[in-house]
């Protein structure tokens, strides 16, 4: 029996990209996942590509609409019984300069990637309590590691959730609820696509560097691998991951180097 047989696993931004990945692979492996997104057609169409379709559940879900998170969190617990594992993955990008990004930008990106987030952890936390077990895996960014230019607004929300889940880890280590933050890199998918610019609208473009970024599919692999593994951090990507033993170690040569990458 491998490590996700038959765990119930709620995967959040599940359309597409890496969500998408994630939920495909991990029902191969067996698992019951409940996919959310607010596109139910495009939901739809991911369980009918899962190796067990007869083992997905289709749950719409918009990050903006908190005060709905406790209604269907308990309507999933009394379905399934239990939820094993939440993996926070659904989210929105930035491409704008923090001097001409109005502030109702910044808070969109923060009501979506961080308070919509951590909301959904509060409504499912405890339930994962009394069971005294459970997984949380919530999908940071580099930018939750360093800033990046056109990222202001973007890389605050992901530093964020950084913050809050290092300190949840350390308080329910006691109830036996592991917490991993997961840093990915460069990815093909269409997160620079549908990031917002700095009038609200979709960006529009893929970005050359992710472009040339690794494929979900492998982002899946190595995200689940270390899921498996329990481990506090994970990084997904390729060479791009250097950066942060860089920052860490070199904070000179680190500077020298991101300021004189090409903002997209």
């Amino acid at each position: 029996m491998n490590y996700f047989d038959n765990k119930i696993i709620w995967i959040t931004g599940a359309s597409s990209g890496i969500g998408k990945q994630l939920a495909l692979q991990l029902n191969a492996l067996g698992a019951q996942v409940i996919i959310s997104s607010r596109k139910k057609e495009e939901l739809e169409a991911v369980k009918n590509t899962c190796t067990y379709s007869d083992k997905v559940h289709v749950e719409s879900l918009d990050l903006t609409d908190i005060s709905s998170f406790n209604f269907i969190t308990e309507k999933l617990i009394s379905q399934f019984g239990r939820i094993d594992m939440l993996i926070n993955n659904g989210g929105i990008s930035q491409r704008s300069l923090a001097s001409e990004t109005p502030l109702d930008i910044d808070r969109k990106l923060m009501e979506v990637n961080y308070f919509g987030n951590i909301a959904l952890t509060k409504a499912l936390l405890p339930y994962l309590q009394k069971q005294k077990a459970g997984h949380i895996v919530v999908i940071s960014s580099l930018s939750g590691k360093f800033g990046f230019f056109l990222r202001s607004a973007y890389a605050a929300s992901k530093h964020a959730l950084v913050g809050f889940y290092e300190s949840l880890r350390l308080e329910e280590e006691k109830n036996n609820i592991n917490v991993s933050i997961v840093f990915p890199g460069l990815i093909n998918t269409n997160i620079s696509k549908n990031a917002l610019n700095k009038d609200g609208q979709a960006h529009g473009k893929l970005d050359d560097k992710l472009a040339n970024g690794i494929s979900t599919e492998l982002c899946a692999q190595q995200i689940i691998k270390g899921i498996e593994r329990q481990q506090h951090e994970i990084f997904a990507g390729g060479k791009e991951l250097k950066a942060v033993w860089i920052k860490r170690f070199f904070p000179k040569l680190f500077y020298k180097i991101i300021r004189k990458q090409k903002p997209e």
